[in-house]
């Protein structure tokens, strides 16, 4: 392989073996390659900040490459990210751009977030919110998701959303015990929910869920789809308000 780099007279070296201007590693012999080696060992060290220069443009490459790799994932997953039909639908569901949410009960990020997605509504009153069960922290996150699922399917949306907002602030332990009670609490029929849990539909829609996040390469919770963009971690209202903002100046 041929290794060429311009201008060697910047770092002080001439070969005879090649011109100026260019560098050929390959047509040099080793004790040009050492000396070649020593000058730019000395320049680095006398110019440190070129390092950091470069790691500096490697990173924004990077997540340059990375950005357009998670549109072209949203782009091709948008029916099942935006209308598969069974996740819940919250926010303004006329609005005029979407937030999809990738959550874990169990997930103390995901508990964070919620006050700041509720702020994000509130404050933009045209935005959808659509919540994905992506159960991905152990039996007890594989439990609740079950049950919240269910829930819908049995008693619909707005039963959904209470065991939703329920399951969120439960502290204890997650057993059939326990979700029998917050079913109860909620005035639901908790004998249906609990039989639902276990059904084919409440499985395909969660294996169907880890099956997306797993095409876009979701690992971890919360995540967010936000249109076009795909946001990994919390985000506090503010910035997600200002991302909506710059969405839809990109509409414009």
């Amino acid at each position: 392989m041929m290794l060429r780099f311009a201008a060697p007279a910047l770092l002080g070296l001439t070969l005879a073996s090649g011109p100026a201007s260019a560098l050929d590693l390959d047509a040099m012999s080793a004790e040009e390659k050492a000396a070649f080696g020593a000058q730019v060992r000395a320049y680095l060290m006398e110019n440190p900040e070129v390092i950091l220069e470069a790691v500096e443009v490697l990173e924004q490459k990077q997540a340059e490459a990375q950005a357009q790799a998670d549109l072209e994932l949203v782009a091709s997953n948008a029916d099942a990210l935006f209308d598969d039909g069974y996740s819940w639908v919250g926010g303004n569901p006329d609005g005029d751009i979407t937030l999809v949410e990738f959550m874990d009960y169990r997930c103390g990020y995901c508990r964070k977030a919620v006050p700041e997605v509720a702020k994000l509504l509130e404050e933009d009153g045209n935005i959808r919110l659509i919540i994905k069960e992506f159960p991905i922290l152990g039996e007890a996150s594989v439990l609740s998701s079950r049950f919240a699922v269910a829930t819908k399917i049995v008693a619909g949306d707005d039963a959904y959303k209470q065991a939703h907002d329920a399951l969120i602030e439960f502290g204890g332990d997650v057993t059939e015990v326990t979700l029998r009670r917050i079913a109860d609490g909620l005035g639901l029929d908790s004998d249906a929910i609990l039989s639902e849990m276990n059904s084919d539909e409440v499985t395909r829609q969660i294996a169907e869920n880890r099956a997306l996040a797993q095409r876009l390469q979701i690992s971890g919770t919360p995540t967010f789809v936000f249109e076009t963009e795909l946001l990994r971690g919390y985000l506090p209202a503010e910035q997600l308000l200002h991302i909506a903002d710059s969405l839809r100046d990109g509409k414009s």
